[in-house]
């Protein structure tokens, strides 16, 4: 079993990205896992949660924060799908966000 965090980074203001809806679900399913909102240093921790190995998409809700920090829309979600291998104690996935593009990385 792992645990899973994540951070997401205003990259064009250089500032941590607060109040972003994360929710965790399993690859090609519906059904949310675990959801909550990035805090004021932009992180989120699902802390109850352990993962099974598997496939998972981790989905930010960028929208509303993307409207109101840069005026416009252009990717109203983002989502990271990754494997986790029950060999890993711990996946940090970061985001990247700006006005029109984002990355992420496998963090630690």
């Amino acid at each position: 079993m792992s645990t899973l965090s994540c951070h997401v980074l205003d990259t064009s203001r250089g500032q941590p990205a607060t109040h972003i809806p994360v929710q965790l679900l399993r690859f090609g399913e519906a059904d949310c896992l675990a959801e909550g909102l990035t805090n004021a240093d932009g992180r989120f921790s699902f802390a109850s949660l352990e993962l099974e190995a598997g496939r998972y998409c981790l989905r930010f809700v960028t929208e509303d924060y993307c409207q109101q920090h840069f005026g416009q829309c252009f990717f109203p979600q983002a989502e990271v799908v990754f494997i986790s291998e029950s060999s890993q104690p711990h996946y940090h996935i970061p985001l990247l966000l700006s006005g029109f593009s984002y990355s992420t990385y496998r963090g630690s």
